[in-house]
């Protein structure tokens, strides 16, 4: 069984789907889980996790105020000594078509998306190199891998956090730090329950294993990544997409 006891971990967006998912396993598993959200929407998560016996706490952060970002950090550190686990998963999708796409659709999904991830990614760095330890495990997706009309935003973005974590992934290597990405490909979130049922149906033909994902498929990849047992995979790509994409 995978064991992250005494493991400190940083989850964004961790208030409901897959992040919701990442924080439970990660508590489940032993690590201390810092859930990350806007406003208080992490605390019904952070709650259900304590009942069940884990170790969690929920702040408040928007991931887009780089500040907020520093100040979450610094206070984890100050709190637990230590960040041993970061989690890339805080997203947005702002869909239209290219010709119709307004420039501030475009900004906002690359600043939650993308900028976001470079700026908690930075901020943990210094402590995990000083600790030369630490897992840095960002949520891209299909889309970022395939393209799909109507996400030229959403995309670009989930692309270039697999750039950005197979460059990182080369510089912190010899400082004992790992970077992968999970690209998951048609999960059951609030998002595609939103999708009618027609479209759901035509989404699982296309998946060879004949469904759609579920966040706790996601969960489990990441914890992984996150123990010891992943040491040696580092600057990856790791797709939980069913066959959809291979």
């Amino acid at each position: 069984m995978l064991d992250l006891t005494g493991k400190v971990a940083l989850v964004t967006g961790a208030s409901r789907g897959i992040g919701a998912a990442i924080a439970r396993r990660l508590a489940a598993q032993g690590a201390a889980v810092v859930a990350a959200a806007r406003g208080t929407n992490a605390e019904a998560n952070v709650a259900d996790i304590v009942l069940k016996g884990g170790k969690a706490e929920a702040v408040s952060l928007d991931v887009t105020d780089s500040p907020a970002v520093e100040a979450v950090v610094k206070d984890a550190l100050a709190r637990h000594g230590r960040i041993d686990i970061l989690v890339n998963n805080a997203g947005i999708a702002r869909d239209q078509l290219m010709m119709r796409m307004k420039r501030e659709d475009w900004d906002a999904v690359i600043a939650t998306n993308l900028t976001a991830a470079y700026s908690c990614t930075q901020a943990v760095l210094r402590p995990m190199l000083k600790q030369r330890e630490g897992r840095i495990i960002t949520i891209s997706s299909v889309v970022g891998q395939m393209g799909n009309a109507g996400q030229v935003n959403y995309a670009a973005s989930k692309a270039g956090l697999i750039g950005m974590a197979k460059a990182l992934a080369r510089e912190v290597a010899s400082r004992g730090i790992t970077v992968n990405v999970v690209a998951p490909g048609m999960i059951d979130t609030d998002m595609t329950r939103a999708l009618t049922g027609a479209t759901s149906e035509t989404w699982a033909q296309q998946i060879p294993l004949g469904r759609l994902g579920t966040p706790d498929d996601v969960a489990n990849t990441v914890c992984f990544l996150a123990s010891d047992e992943a040491a040696y995979i580092t600057g990856q790509v790791i797709a939980v997409n069913g066959g959809m994409y291979t």
